[in-house]
């Protein structure tokens, strides 16, 4: 009993931990800050005055300027991960005599992924400079609602193109805004979506091909070793089967750290699989995160100068194009001379 619950305390803690972290890069920053005001207030009874504005400068530092940390981190999982598979899974299945493109599919996938986190953080996701916000004015209509004519951003002071925003983080305003992610350390936007929505596809397919892997091995390892039919005896001396938790104990105590990383791994995956669903999602019917947040809370806002005052305000996307042609405009962003022909 006493390692069931040390292994459900694990199993929480590492979900608890990723639905943090997915939180922290898919949110608005809006987000983290009534998170980090919401939770000072609680602690501001018992945690030092000092003490609370270090902590305050140092979540402002981390979560609201660029930072390498988040990168850094990105890096370092997946090097344990990929120590711990290379120097146990992959020896132990090589023994079992495991098909070699099998085992070599996560390295593959590993490599794809690099190439896209590369491609996505050094890429301009589409700054909205002097030289180009009025041509990039051109490119998107302004629907009215989420996005109107005339605005100029008070920090970059020029005319905000439709469908584009101004990050603090980065301090300028970007064309096509869907977010500032912090693990590449870029926004995501026009110029780069595309290639995140390969880096996310790629992301959870090295994190489900490494937990296929995995778990095939412990399989194999309880199937040679009788495990899943064997008994054992009760207090009372009787036979009783082997249950679940046995053969998870026995796992455990058998391939700790191997047990330790498919957990992680699998709730990476179900975390991943289900943002990469909701961007997919996105892509297919041309909206992006900073529109989806807005068209959601849009309900309680109040009428924009363009609206009548007598007339409830609905949103509608008008960017939509078709499943397909959403999908191309990701990949392939539409420019100038696009709209004009049309």
């Amino acid at each position: 009993m006493d390692f069931l619950t040390l292994f459900l305390l694990y199993l929480c803690s590492v979900l608890a931990v990723a639905a943090l972290l997915c939180l922290c890069s898919g949110r608005q920053e809006s987000f983290l800050t009534r998170s980090v005001t919401r939770a000072s207030q609680v602690l501001s009874l018992v945690i030092p005055s000092q003490l609370q504005r270090v902590t305050q400068r140092a979540l402002h530092r981390l979560f609201h300027t660029r930072s390498c940390l988040f990168v850094v981190l990105h890096v370092a999982l997946q090097a344990a991960v990929f120590g711990e598979y290379t120097w146990e899974v992959f020896v132990y299945c090589w023994e079992l005599q495991f098909h070699l493109l099998l085992l070599l599919l996560p390295y593959l996938l590993l490599a794809a992924n690099l190439g896209c986190f590369l491609l996505c953080s050094r890429a301009n996701p589409g700054t909205v400079t002097k030289s180009n916000a009025a041509s990039l004015a051109k490119v998107y209509a302004y629907d009215g609602v989420l996005f109107q004519r005339g605005l100029v951003c008070p920090t970059c002071t020029l005319e905000k193109p439709a469908r584009s925003k101004h990050c603090s983080v980065c301090r300028t305003c970007v064309h096509r805004f869907d977010h500032h992610c912090v693990w590449v350390n870029n926004c995501i936007g026009a110029g780069n979506a595309g290639v995140f929505l390969l880096y996310l596809l790629s992301l959870t397919a090295t994190a489900g091909a490494v937990a296929a892997v995995t778990a095939a091995l412990l399989l194999q390892v309880l199937l040679l070793s009788n495990a899943l039919h064997g008994t054992y005896l009760d207090a009372q001396g009787q036979e009783q089967p082997v249950g679940i938790p046995l053969l998870v104990q026995h796992l455990f105590l058998t391939f700790p750290r191997i047990v330790f990383m498919l957990g992680f791994v699998i709730l990476l995956t179900l975390v991943l699989g289900g943002y990469c669903s909701f961007s997919l999602y996105l892509a297919l019917t041309n909206q992006t995160t900073n529109e989806w947040c807005k068209s959601r809370r849009f309900g309680g806002s109040p009428h924009l100068p363009s609206q009548p005052h007598d007339r409830p305000l609905v949103y509608r996307n008008i960017y939509s194009k078709g499943i397909w042609r959403n999908l191309k405009e990701i990949f392939n962003p539409p420019s100038v001379m696009e709209r004009k022909k049309k």
